[in-house]
């Protein structure tokens, strides 16, 4: 899909990407037990005895984490597995008070799937790749070291502990940053969309670890990856990318060779840097959770989950491709969910759509933007935006006075039939009072108007400007036109 390549020394160099996504479920309770999963709580405020790991504390599955990712896998046309079994993997740290992670690494919920990009959002069907999704599989979060707290002390805060995940493990199959940007966004979007992940990437609950691995251009082996861990943002994702293949490119031709290690993205300097050498799953001796029986999923509970999902962006996009909306604008809609939702709204409410979207993506979303607000919180509804494009629909507002009335409309929250009444915004067509004043724009303009008569037509422009500012904005634009036309020959 692009063409990414990295001039080196030596010659041209390509750089290979796989993703392993960690989604926080969207659950009121663990994975494993009862306790609460809120964000932002105190330290060690939720969490269970099982969390805790204390002796004879046995975990239940939360049958909503499972629902979840069943979900999740059928939105995009995954292989849902109905028998799949929970394995341990064993390792040791301060913040994993069991000694091991309940995971799925041999027999995971979820199968090959695929997600499909685009990076020209003018055209999103002009130029689309596959990603191939390898699996998704359900574990249970650790806890988190807090290493600010004291000058010599590090502290455990088990809230996260048992908090259930999704790891979504892509292929191999991005080859630039704006690739693996392109389907980091992608699948939040579709997370967001199935409710299954709310993707709020600041405030961890959902985070990519990106492999990396580079190749001279025409080679087909696979190259000795890195992993760079826990990266937060789809910004930071593109960047470690770029910086890890290049500084990879840098050991090879300088001799070197790449060792198979954990990294982390320092983004204050834009570079990764080792953290630990890479391990193998052998390393970690997995073996099935005893305590754990395997999961096996009933074909009703299967169809309830089919039965549950939205319509996703893709078909989204289509649907109003459909209604006449431009590819580009119905990707900006489609983009996000909350977005999407409040088009739906707009649309439900009466409004045109192409005129619907032309005025959210260019009108509403530059007003949220400078009020640094997203559009679940805005302060005009779609009733009353629908009434506003009304209003511009049946010639009662022209886009100058629109634009006055929305502006209002922001500040008080007033609908926009009170503010025309109340400020007297009409548009009006009155070709009597427009004649008029045309005829003392033309008499206070005589050096225009003559420039205009001797071939300088652009000042037409200049003539409907001056009309228009006389009346205040008022006057219906498509009289003005015509009455001038006549006024000045």
């Amino acid at each position: 899909m692009t063409d990414y390549r990295i001039k080196g020394e030596t010659g041209e160099w390509e750089v290979v990407v796989g993703l392993e996504v960690h989604a926080q479920v969207t659950s009121n309770a663990k994975l494993f037990s009862g306790a609460a999963t809120a964000f932002g709580a105190e330290p060690n405020t939720q969490v269970s005895l099982v969390d805790a790991a204390m002796p004879g504390m046995l975990p239940v599955p939360n049958r909503e984490c499972i629902r979840q990712a069943v979900r999740t896998g059928m939105a995009i046309e995954a292989q849902i597995n109905k028998w799949s079994r929970f394995d341990r993997k064993n390792y040791f740290y301060a913040d994993l008070p069991q000694g091991y992670q309940i995971s799925q690494l041999y027999h995971p919920i979820v199968g090959e799937g695929a997600i499909t990009i685009s990076l020209d959002d003018r055209n999103p069907d002009a130029a689309t790749k596959r990603i191939g999704v390898e699996r998704i599989h359900v574990e249970q979060d650790a806890g988190k070291l807090m290493h600010d707290q004291h000058p010599t002390r590090s502290y455990v805060d088990l809230n996260r502990s048992g908090v259930a995940l999704m790891e979504i493990v892509s292929k191999p199959d991005m080859a630039s940053p704006q690739e693996a940007g392109a389907y980091l966004s992608k699948l939040r979007s579709i997370l967001r969309y199935v409710g299954s992940c709310d993707g709020n990437m600041d405030q961890g609950s959902m985070r990519a670890d990106v492999n990396v691995s580079v190749r001279k251009v025409g080679d087909t082996n696979l190259g000795t990856r890195t992993e760079t861990k826990n990266v937060n943002s789809v910004r930071f994702v593109m960047a470690v990318v770029e910086q890890e293949a290049r500084r990879q490119i840098d050991v090879l031709e300088s001799g070197g060779r790449i060792v198979q290690e954990t990294r982390l993205y320092d983004p204050d300097r834009n570079e990764t840097r080792s953290m630990r050498s890479k391990e193998d799953a052998h390393d970690y001796r997995y073996f099935p959770d005893p305590d754990l029986l395997p999961l096996v999923l009933e074909d009703d509970f299967l169809a309830d989950c089919r039965a549950s999902l939205p319509e996703l962006p893709d078909a989204k996009r289509k649907r109003y491709e459909a209604l006449g909306i431009t590819p580009y604008a119905a990707a900006v809609l489609t983009a996000e969910v909350e977005a999407a939702r409040w088009f739906d709204a707009l649309l439900d409410a009466g409004a045109p759509p192409v005129a619907a979207a032309n005025w959210v993506t260019s009108e509403l979303f530059g007003a949220l933007n400078r009020l640094g607000r997203d559009i679940a919180s805005s302060p005009v509804s779609p009733e009353q935006a629908a009434e506003l494009l009304t209003l511009i629909g049946d010639g009662t507002l022209s886009n100058t006075l629109a634009k006055q009335v929305f502006d209002v409309m922001l500040e008080t929250g007033q609908a926009a039939g009170v503010i025309v009444e109340e400020r007297g915004l009409k548009q009006t067509s009155d070709t009597d009072a427009i004649e008029k004043v045309i005829a003392d724009v033309i008499a206070a303009n005589p050096s225009q108007l003559e420039q205009y008569r001797g071939g300088k037509e652009a000042l037409f422009g200049f003539f409907v400007g001056q009309t228009m500012k006389a009346m205040a904005g008022k006057a219906n634009p498509i009289v003005v036109n015509k009455l001038l036309k006549a006024a000045l020959g």
